[in-house]
């Protein structure tokens, strides 16, 4: 479908920046601390963000640089907070994100940051050190999420000769919460595969809380896994913005990678349970054969909600097209498609017309739609066009669990049916009865309901 980009000005933002995503794939590692190289405030948005959605308490840095240290250079900044958080913190890996300044000014930061980690060598120790550079004023969540996997699978990934013929490597995508991961898991567990997933936010952002304080992430993949992913037989990359970290784990370690755009509908969660077959040699267990006949049980029930509905979207370019592939499979029409980003591949493959913008947009455009499908700051929208909210994508910050939601594979696909279902049925203001589908007694109804014929006078 056309791709269109209609304006140069944002009024009601859609997307969030790269240094967001990037800490967000950085808090999917154990022992990590993200660490962004800014001022406090673009640090203090962030964090604002990640609390809301999740409820928890997030662990990230910043180097909090000044009017003065922007103008001369933040390099020594840069320093002081590594080693200020290596002495307090103890984390396994410090995950540097970038926020503009420094590209904006022309600072050469990856030799700073090799030169830190060279001259301070014996004070990290066994503390990783991850550059993903991330300015705010391109990309967004899905473009930092990448470059940030891709960095570390850049920095931290060893080339291996050898294979094991049961570990596979998914690379998820940034739009996926941690009961999404954990079916996956357990998917991928069904066939006797060992999945190492990268970045695994379902160890560290799970609700779970720890018996002491930990000043960093706790658990998700572990530095070692990441040293280690050259050994897995093959990697299963999710989302077109996972292209780029799967190439560079195939350039670093020869390994092998399929790229499924979309986990969500009866025919994209076909094709994983497929690769998996063949990856493991295996018959395809009947606990997943029995979870398939309940998603197609449920396409079947919810069909009726579905059919003819006009759905209006604005999310991230993977988002976009999981959610307007899972309408059109459904038998709704996507009237309004809008994308945070115009960079992404996969904007061609969206079954609708596609308007890189805003929120803005989204109300522009969306009157007469049945439902909105965006992120919590779609919420007023919502309540100027009286058309219901179906939330997803981050952040959700009002609603309670959004973190354990699905939408993957048979289950999640399943989960979605009956929510969007629900929303849709819960908003509809012509109930249908018994009486009302029956011709005949509406007919009988509207001829007892006329007036008598006046008497003719003769």
């Amino acid at each position: 479908m056309p791709v269109n980009e209609v304006r140069s000005l944002s009024t009601n933002p859609l997307k969030s920046s790269q240094p967001l995503g990037a800490a967000y794939a950085f808090l999917g590692i154990e022992g990590a601390m993200p660490l962004l190289h800014g001022s406090q405030g673009c640090t203090a948005f962030a964090l604002v963000l990640f609390v809301r959605h999740f409820k928890e308490t997030i662990p990230i840095q910043t180097t909090a640089m000044n009017e003065v240290s922007t103008v001369l250079g933040g390099a020594d900044h840069l320093e002081e907070a590594i080693l200020n958080i290596r002495t307090r913190a103890n984390p396994k890996l410090i995950g540097i994100c970038t926020t503009a300044l420094v590209e904006t000014r022309g600072e050469d930061f990856a030799a700073d940051v090799t030169s830190i980690i060279n001259r301070r060598a014996e004070t990290l120790g066994d503390c990783r050190v991850v550059l993903a550079e991330t300015p705010d004023f391109r990309g967004s969540i899905e473009e930092g999420w990448s470059a940030a996997v891709t960095s570390m699978i850049e920095a931290l990934t060893q080339p291996w000769t050898r294979r094991d013929p049961e570990r596979i490597v998914i690379l998820a995508p940034s739009h996926f919460t941690v009961g999404d991961i954990e079916t996956l898991c357990q998917t991928i567990e069904a066939f006797r595969l060992v999945p190492v997933i990268l970045p695994d936010i379902s160890g560290s952002l799970d609700g779970t809380v720890p018996d002491r304080w930990i000043p960093s992430a706790y658990g998700g993949t572990s530095v070692a896994d990441i040293e280690n992913l050259g050994v897995a037989r093959h990697c299963i990359a999710i989302g077109e913005h996972m292209r780029r970290p799967a190439e560079a784990l195939s350039r670093k370690t020869g390994l092998a990678y399929t790229l499924l755009p979309t986990l969500t509908g009866l025919s994209a969660s076909d094709r994983l349970i497929t690769q998996l077959a063949r990856l493991s040699g295996r018959p395809v267990p009947a606990s997943i054969r029995r979870r398939r006949s309940q998603l197609q049980d449920a396409m079947l029930d919810g069909h009726f909600h579905f059919g003819g509905r006009r759905i209006a979207v604005a999310a991230e370019p993977d988002l976009l097209y999981q959610m307007a592939s899972f309408f059109t499979e459904m038998g709704a029409e996507v009237s309004v498609a809008i994308a945070s980003t115009p960079d992404s591949p996969i904007l061609e493959a969206v079954p609708a017309e596609v308007t890189v913008g805003d929120l803005g947009d989204l109300e522009e455009r969306a009157m007469g739609a049945d439902l909105l499908v965006s992120h919590a700051h779609g919420r007023q929208a919502s309540e100027r066009l009286g058309i219901p909210l179906f939330r997803v994508g981050f952040p959700i910050f009002d609603r309670l669990g959004a973190q354990h939601r699905r939408s993957a594979l048979y289950e999640g696909t399943r989960d979605l049916i009956f929510e969007v279902a629900n929303t849709l049925i819960a908003a509809d203001h012509h109930h249908v009865t018994p009486e009302t589908l029956n011709p005949l007694r509406n007919r009988e109804m509207l001829h007892d309901s006329r007036p008598s014929p006046e008497p003719r006078r003769h």
